[in-house]
């Protein structure tokens, strides 16, 4: 493995507030939310395309790159709260998720 595929890929965990609700390892290629279904953590979505917010969790921790241009799921007061959507989402390195939208 490269170095550079090596510091895309990395641990997702998943918080409820403190409790840790499972973990997963990364590749850096699959969303948060196929990663939430494989350690079974629910996440409910729709539209699977950035669209509804319906997947919207909040960032704890690492990265979530997020698209040059917003999806209509995600505005900038959002982004700022660290809210990001688990359809698209795809976690780069450590990365640290509370399944609950941002307040």
């Amino acid at each position: 493995m490269n170095k550079e595929r090596e510091s895309l890929s990395g641990v997702i965990r998943f918080f409820r507030g403190s409790q840790l609700l499972g973990l997963n390892m990364h590749d850096g290629k699959t969303t948060i939310f196929d990663l939430s279904e494989e350690c079974n953590v629910t996440i409910p979505t729709n539209c699977t395309s950035g669209t509804c917010g319906t997947c919207m969790v909040t960032l704890n921790s690492g990265i979530v790159p997020l698209p040059e241009e917003l999806p209509p799921g995600l505005d900038v007061e959002l982004v700022e709260n660290m809210a990001r959507l688990t359809c698209i989402g795809i976690p780069l390195g450590d990365v640290d998720i509370d399944v609950r939208p941002p307040l």
